[in-house]
């Protein structure tokens, strides 16, 4: 029996022995010795070569420049309408018209009340409206301002209305020319040139010189800057500053600066077309035109504190 067993070990293949060699813990790999190496006679750049990035060095790269000549003159020589002998001439016609007016050639209108408020003052309160809209395109419009303020419950203090053919002179400013009515006080009728625009820092600027039937020669400079605090409410301060080459008697006003207004109105935009504000703004009136105001038995300094109304369609 025993050498039966003796037999059949010595008989098991070597192979099926080896394969059970390695189970056991591998030896570490032995540190390889770099110091002996020769690391001068090594071409690295081999390594580079074979490694089967690319290789520019040496490469001569024939990119041609862009011409400097203008295009040939074969490239216009197509038919200018293409597109009319697919679909037809009236139904292209029809599509480059509707094009151009609905990338700049659109005719249209709008209105904004920048100031419709009721003014408490000191011994009366009063009213002020200012309110003002275009109709045309870019380049051309017809605008048409109306501005006023009176007492409650008491006649208007001030009222006028303009017409005014706007032509833009540039993408921030339109030259602005036309006549104003007063609808108040001794009747005046004036010829208006002015500016109104976009200035620096976002500035709506409105300046215009008058020169009336009787030859009086004023100009007012408005302007006002709206300051987000948050989306919806939004602070804007304003200034007004009117000036007269004469005196005025029967108008109450003098020569030189005639009026000075720097009020705040703090308004909140339910929507953008609708926004109610509340404010305070100082008047004003300075030089002659104060001395008018006091033979006059009025206030040449007055303080105001609105609640109004803003929008626009």
């Amino acid at each position: 029996m025993r050498t039966v067993i003796a037999f059949a070990i010595v008989a098991v293949p070597v192979p099926a022995l080896a394969q059970h060699e390695g189970h056991g813990q591998p030896e570490g790999e032995k540190p390889v010795d770099h110091s002996a190496m020769d690391h001068s006679q090594m071409d690295h750049g081999a390594v580079a070569a074979t490694s089967g990035g690319p290789v520019l060095q040496g490469l001569k790269l024939d990119i041609p420049k862009p011409p400097e000549a203008p295009p040939p003159a074969a490239a216009g020589s197509g038919p200018p309408r293409a597109a009319d002998a697919i679909w037809g001439a009236e139904a292209m016609r029809e599509s480059r018209e509707a094009l151009a007016r609905e990338n700049g050639g659109m005719t249209l209108f709008w209105v904004q009340g920048d100031r419709l408020e009721l003014r408490s003052r000191e011994g009366h309160d009063g009213f002020l409206w200012d309110i003002q809209g275009w109709y045309g395109g870019d380049i051309d419009k017809l605008w048409v301002k109306t501005e006023g303020e009176g007492e409650v419950n008491g006649p208007l203090e001030d009222a006028e209305v303009q017409a005014l053919w706007s032509h833009a002179i540039g993408p921030w400013f339109d030259l602005q020319a036309g006549v104003r009515q007063d609808l108040t006080g001794p009747e005046r009728t004036h010829a208006v040139i002015g500016v109104q625009g976009l200035a620096p820092y976002l500035f709506e600027v409105d300046a215009a010189a008058f020169v009336s039937n009787k030859g009086d020669i004023t100009a007012r400079i408005e302007a006002e800057l709206d300051q987000r605090i948050t989306q919806s409410l939004i602070l804007q301060p304003r200034m007004e500053l009117g000036l007269s080459a004469q005196d005025i008697p029967e108008l109450g006003v003098g020569a030189g600066i005639d009026h000075f207004e720097a009020g705040l109105r703090l308004r909140y935009e339910f929507a953008p077309e609708f926004a109610p504000y509340v404010g305070i703004e100082q008047e004003w009136k300075l030089g002659d035109s104060a001395n008018f105001a006091r033979l006059e038995g009025e206030d040449p300094s007055v303080t105001s504190v609105v609640v109004g109304v803003r929008f626009w369609f």
